[in-house]
């Protein structure tokens, strides 16, 4: 095994079970040969051995390397995301939070992602993202991108965010409401999902507007063409809203912004250790009780 293999870690290190895991991880590619490059903010509280590279961030941080490895909740797989979508590289996530539905392993899994990643024994596919783009009075205000959701969302609890949605250059319905979410398949199982919306399987190409806490007689989730233009305008005399990207970036928007959803030029490459169907992984994670199924076979 050459040792000039490198792999960029991405770790949630919050909690002690968390470091403990991380340190397992890291102890267990460097001895099978494997290279680890990790951001130095994310050191802090890890005893790490000689052989891992720490670097400051920023572009390029993840040059040279052939995989991202992340170790967290759902909000480290998607800061995982935006590294992976900058640089190109495919990322395997491993859970070590809730849900993860992001994630390909468990906390248990770690000797065996260890073993998957030095035989590069994984597939690797794509997830579509969506292009954010925000205007005020014909102008670019902001422009941005998510793997799973833009969320146009109130910005003041005691009032309602009056908004005109919008599919295809054609308006929809105007109501007011606590937000609107503009999400991927992949999201379908986030923000979207709370909200009410469809749980959209993976390989489905699509985009999806779902109102949340919506006054309206129809506020109905929508799912349209993946080619589709979604968006929806802040109306000029309700109070300012916030749009908000994956959770993770958000940017203020006055009265009379529109906030345009198309999508993503660029797509987040995942890592793939198993090829369960995505049923099987939605009643996993959702805990979703099956007793009683009898299959094709008739018998249970």
């Amino acid at each position: 095994m050459s040792d000039r293999r490198t792999v960029f870690l991405i770790a949630h290190t919050g909690r002690e079970a968390a470091l403990r895991s991380v340190e397992g991880l890291v102890d267990g590619l460097l001895k099978a040969g494997i290279r680890i490059r990790l951001l130095e903010a994310e050191a802090v509280g890890l005893d790490l051995p000689d052989g891992v590279e720490l670097v400051p961030g920023g572009p390029g941080a993840a040059d040279g390397c052939e995989l991202i490895l992340v170790a967290g909740g759902d909000g480290t797989l998607l800061r995982g995301a935006e590294l992976a979508r900058e640089s190109g590289l495919p990322m395997l996530g491993i859970n070590l939070g809730r849900v993860g539905f992001l994630a390909e392993a468990e906390r248990d899994d770690l000797a065996t992602v260890v073993d998957r990643v030095v035989d590069a024994d994984y597939t690797v596919e794509e997830r579509m993202t969506i292009d954010v783009l925000v205007r005020t009075n014909g102008d670019v205000l902001h422009e941005d991108w998510a793997l799973n959701e833009a969320s146009v969302e109130k910005a003041a609890r005691e009032r309602m965010l009056e908004v005109v949605t919008e599919v295809d250059g054609r308006p929809v319905s105007n109501f007011g409401c606590d937000g609107v979410v503009l999400s991927t398949p992949t999201g379908s199982t986030a923000y979207a999902f709370s909200g009410g919306g469809p749980v959209v399987w993976p390989e489905v190409e699509a985009l999806l507007m779902v109102p949340i806490s919506a006054h309206a007689l129809f506020a109905r989730p929508l799912v349209t063409s993946p080619d589709s233009v979604l968006a929806v305008e802040v109306q000029p005399k309700t109070p300012h809203g916030v749009l908000w990207c994956d959770g993770r970036r958000s940017v203020e928007l006055p009265a009379g912004a529109r906030v345009e959803v198309r999508r993503g030029k660029t797509p987040v490459r995942l890592a793939r250790l198993h090829r369960a169907p995505f049923t099987d992984r939605l009643v996993a994670k959702f805990a979703l009780p099956v007793t009683g199924w009898r299959g094709r076979s008739g018998t249970a």
